[in-house]
C-alpha cells in the first residue's frame, strides 16, 4: 500500500487527528469515570469521519480511479507474473 499513496492527504491526515484527540478526550474520562466527557469523546470521533469526508467530498481526498487506469494496472501485474 505505500506504493499507492492511501490516506496521504489532507482529508484523511485530518479527520484522523480529529478522531485520535476524540479517542484520547474518550479515554481519560472514561478513566475518570465521567459518562458526559465519554460521550463528548465519542461525539469527537464522530465528527472526525464527518470532516474527513467532507473534506473528500470537496476533493481533498485521493481522486478514483478510472477503469482504464485499472485495467492497465491488472494487465501490468498479469504480465510482470508471467
Amino acid at each position: 500500500m505505500a506504493g499507492s499513496a492511501h490516506g496521504h492527504t489532507p482529508a484523511a491526515w485530518t479527520g484522523v487527528i480529529i478522531a485520535f484527540i476524540g479517542f484520547c478526550v474518550a479515554g481519560v474520562f472514561m478513566v475518570a469515570a465521567n459518562l458526559p466527557g465519554f460521550w463528548a469523546g465519542m461525539g469527537v470521533i464522530v465528527l472526525g469521519g464527518i470532516v474527513g469526508g467532507a473534506m473528500k467530498a470537496a476533493g481533498l481526498g485521493m481522486p478514483k480511479e478510472s477503469a482504464a487506469v485499472a485495467a492497465a494496472r491488472e494487465a501490468a501485474t498479469l504480465q510482470a507474473r508471467s
